[in-house]
């Protein structure tokens, strides 16, 4: 249970060798000893050092195995994660970027980008809900990005699953908040992250750490969507309302 001051208990994630998601760890373990974590992520070195990791920051670790492609491993994540008791906030980290051009023209690459992206988390989003209105409490953090907001040329595959994602997760807000639960969508720019990296930064580029830094502070104020950094929101409300011919102009 979420305290007085905030500090949840119980952490999942989603993802857990997420740059982002462990960044979000690391913050709340300096708010609340002993924080308990279930990194839910696929076997192999990255999650071994990523439960050591939170493991020196004095949380409580258990790491459980997760297929982002598989609802099964989905509902079995969150399950593990229940037993230990109550699920205070669940970060839905996981994701794949992809190469775009190969993905609108290979249906394996394509499919996978949707599976991941949007399949997946629309399954762990059910799984989750299902738990929170057991619990009659609960805060869910999705992960989404700005690519949501309008998909452009360059990334038209991977920006359509995240407005997907964004979609389903701002509407699941809606349905759980008279049972107690809560959502908070998340939509960062470019983030200094392995996930991009080799990738020239864009504009307004952030990192890891400014990211669960807005987080924790959204959660804490009970905000339904944050921006990072804030000056995104303002951009791509300027590109979603360009007219398409404009639009299309830009080097996007």
């Amino acid at each position: 249970m979420i305290d007085a001051l905030g500090n949840p208990q119980s952490l999942l994630l989603l993802g857990g060798t997420s740059d982002i998601a462990l960044a979000i760890a690391h913050a709340y373990a300096g708010r609340a000893n002993g924080l308990r974590v279930v990194v839910a992520a696929r076997p192999g070195p990255r999650r071994d050092d990523a439960v050591q990791d939170l493991q020196r920051a004095g949380c409580v670790v258990r790491a459980v195995d997760l297929d982002a492609r598989l609802p099964s491993s989905q509902t079995a994540a969150v399950d593990a994660a229940a037993a230990e008791g109550d699920i205070d906030v669940a970060v839905l980290a996981y994701g794949v970027l992809g190469d775009n051009e190969q993905a609108w023209h290979d249906v394996e690459t394509g499919a996978e980008l949707a599976e991941v992206n949007f399949v997946g988390p629309v399954t762990a989003g059910i799984v989750l809900a299902d738990r929170i209105r057991r619990q009659g409490h609960g805060v869910v953090v999705a992960l989404s990005s700005v690519a949501a907001e309008r998909p452009r040329r360059s990334n038209f595959v991977y920006g359509s699953t995240k407005a997907g994602f964004d979609a389903f997760y701002t509407g699941l807000g809606e349905a759980l908040r008279e049972h107690g639960g809560h959502v908070l969508v998340v939509r960062p720019g470019f983030v200094h992250s392995k996930m991009t990296q080799g990738l020239k930064a864009a504009p307004l580029a952030t990192t890891p750490d400014r990211v669960a830094a807005a987080v924790v502070a959204a959660v804490d104020a009970r905000k339904e969507q944050v921006w990072v950094p804030p000056a995104m929101r303002l951009v791509m409300s300027t590109l979603r309302h360009l007219p398409r011919p404009v639009f299309r102009r830009l080097p996007l």
